[in-house]
């Protein structure tokens, strides 16, 4: 595929109201707002990436790599490299696959565990937030453009 590079000045303006701009920015800042609040309730070790791995594990414990990125839409090098990482934080631990012993699963430790009942009232909160800021019909149509952008296969 090539790029179509236009004229300057003929495409869409660049800067601070460009959407690619704005979406990064809005997740940095939720990001923040996450990090910041897991700290504060005690789980400073939890990343917002962790997300990735956990919200899956949540839904079903003692996935395979493969799956797990699969779930999390990113690659198997990705998610490795992101387990390895929430592995020396304690949050999962993986064990061989019992029906294949090339292969590992990753499970849920303890205070992994312990986390979720947190998180869930982080998110509930800056849920509630972002609400009282853009109101529902917004965040609604916020939430249902956002889906459509991630597509059919979204996680």
């Amino acid at each position: 595929m090539r790029l179509a590079v236009p004229e300057p000045g003929t495409g869409p303006p660049l800067g601070r109201d460009d959407l690619g701009f704005l979406l990064a920015k809005a997740t940095q800042q939720w990001n923040e707002q996450l990090a910041g609040r897991f700290a504060a309730a005690g789980y400073g070790e939890v990343r917002p990436s962790y997300g990735s791995i956990l919200l899956p594990l949540y839904e079903q414990n003692g996935l395979r790599m493969g799956e797990l990125a699969r779930r999390a839409r990113l690659s198997k090098q990705t998610m490795t490299s992101l387990v390895r990482r929430a592995e020396r934080d304690r949050l999962v631990e993986r064990r061989t696959d019992p029906e294949d012993a090339r292969a590992s699963l990753v499970f849920l430790t303890p205070r992994s565990r312990a986390f979720e009942p947190v998180a869930e009232a982080v998110l509930r909160e800056l849920d509630e937030d972002v609400r009282a800021r853009l109101g529902p019909e917004r965040v609604d149509a916020l939430t249902e453009a956002l889906s459509a952008l991630l597509g059919p296969n979204r996680p």
